[in-house]
C-alpha cells in the first residue's frame, strides 16, 4: 500500500493492518521528512487516545492528516505505533 498527498509518497509498505477501512502503516514506512508536529488528540471508545501528525509537502500543510495509537486499548493492540491517514491523503495499492 502507498499513501500519497499532492503527488508525494508519504508512506509505503506491504505490511499494513486494516481497521475500520483504514490501512495502518508501520512507523518505519513513513517518509518522515513530510511530517510535522501536531498537538491534536482524539479519543476512541474501543481503541483509546489517538495522536496526530500534520503533513507538509512543498510548503503546503495538511493539518492532522495522520494519526497513531501509541498506547491503544487491548482490543486494538494490532495497530499500536502504526499510522493511518485521512483529509485527502490517498491510500491505494
Amino acid at each position: 500500500m502507498k499513501a500519497t498527498w499532492n503527488g508525494v509518497t508519504l508512506a509505503e509498505s506491504d505490511d499494513t493492518v486494516l481497521v475500520e477501512g483504514n490501512h495502518y502503516f508501520p512507523e518505519s514506512a513513513l517518509h518522515r521528512e513530510h511530517f510535522t508536529f501536531s498537538n491534536h488528540r482524539t479519543m476512541c471508545p474501543w481503541k483509546g487516545q489517538a495522536s496526530y501528525l500534520s503533513v507538509l509537502v512543498n510548503g503546503e500543510i495538511n493539518a492532522d492528516a495522520a494519526w497513531t495509537y501509541a498506547d491503544p486499548k487491548p482490543e486494538a493492540e494490532s495497530i499500536k505505533g502504526r499510522y493511518a491517514f485521512w483529509k485527502g491523503v490517498k491510500v491505494a495499492p
